[in-house]
């Protein structure tokens, strides 16, 4: 499986801000906040931030906010969506292999759509650990066995799903079947490598997606 570039998603932005904004995965972005405990005051990192909609919703509440991205574009349109907000901001064009961080710095890192993108996912999961603080937490979203092309036309069937929020549903789940989709054992394996606790996951798309969360131990 090939490492994606920055190049890949620069002209994709248009059409992740949108998809960032359906009640699908805006939805999913609010679970995820809501599991990943309270950002009130503390340092957030967001990992593959896209275009900075997961770490707008800490503008008022986190100490600081921090995206990494790939993309250069990705990156810009972050910058504009987290202005003038509370929290401190850091938007930063970064590699989720060599994060431009340092070690133990972050209370809570998310990531949403990316490790299932990533060939050497221990990598990924090694820097994320690296700057998260002793008892800090983890919080990511992949697809799991389930998510396909045609499950995906039966969830969007089955709650009225159309237009735009179809659409970006089934681009999903196509990448989805081409890179990788996570079993709830091969997270807990990944994550019990590196030291991360208290592994939880919430499946939400009616199965087609995951959410988990852990503690960091080291």
């Amino acid at each position: 499986m090939k490492k994606m570039s920055g190049t890949d998603f620069d002209d994709l932005v248009d059409f992740f801000d949108k998809m960032a904004q359906t009640n699908w995965l805006s939805t999913i972005h609010d679970q995820l906040k809501d599991l990943s405990g309270r950002w009130s005051n503390k340092t957030i990192l967001d990992i593959g931030c896209g275009t900075g909609r997961l770490l707008e919703r800490g503008k008022e509440e986190a100490r600081e906010l921090i995206g990494i991205d790939l993309s250069h574009e990705m990156v810009e349109k972050s910058r504009s969506v987290l202005e003038g907000g509370r929290a401190k901001t850091r938007v930063l064009v970064g590699d989720a292999y060599s994060l431009p961080l340092r070690e133990k710095q972050i209370d809570v890192a998310v990531s949403t759509c990316v490790m299932f993108l990533l060939p050497e996912p221990q990598k990924g999961l090694n820097e994320m650990v690296r700057v998260v603080k002793p008892s800090g937490v983890v919080a990511m979203l992949n697809p799991s066995p389930k998510m396909s092309p045609d499950e995906a036309a039966s969830y969007a069937n089955l709650v009225k799903m159309s237009g735009f929020e179809r659409e970006s549903l089934f681009a999903w789940s196509n990448v989805s079947t081409k890179r990788h989709r996570y079993s709830d054992e091969e997270l807990n394996g990944l994550l019990m490598e590196f030291g991360l606790k208290n592994i939880r996951h919430t499946h939400v798309l009616d199965g087609l997606a995951t959410i988990t969360v852990a503690e960091n131990r080291r």
